[in-house]
C-alpha cells in the first residue's frame, strides 16, 4: 500500500471543487439555498451558504452530497467532476 501525504492544500482544492459543483448544479436546477436546505433536513440556509463558500471551515460531507444528489435528481459523481 502506498503512503500518501495528504496536504491541506489538496483537501482544500477537493472541497472547493465539490462546493463549486454544488453551486453550479443548484443554480442550473433553479433551487435556492433555502429550498435545498429544507429538502435535506436543515431548518435554514446558513449551512448550505457556508459550505458553498467554505466559510468557517464548513464543507459538505458524504451524507450531505447523497441527500443533495437525491433531491436534485443527479448522480453523486457530478460533484467530483472537473469542468
Amino acid at each position: 500500500m502506498q503512503t500518501v501525504d495528504f496536504e491541506n492544500d489538496n483537501l482544500e482544492d477537493f472541497y472547493k471543487l465539490v462546493s463549486k459543483n454544488v453551486v453550479r448544479i443548484r443554480k442550473e436546477k433553479n433551487i435556492s439555498q433555502m429550498k435545498l436546505a429544507n429538502a435535506i433536513g436543515h431548518q435554514n440556509a446558513a449551512f448550505i451558504g457556508k459550505a458553498e463558500l467554505m466559510a468557517e471551515n464548513k464543507h459538505f460531507n458524504l451524507e450531505h452530497l447523497y441527500k443533495i444528489s437525491t433531491v436534485l435528481n443527479i448522480d453523486i459523481t457530478e460533484f467530483f467532476k472537473k469542468n
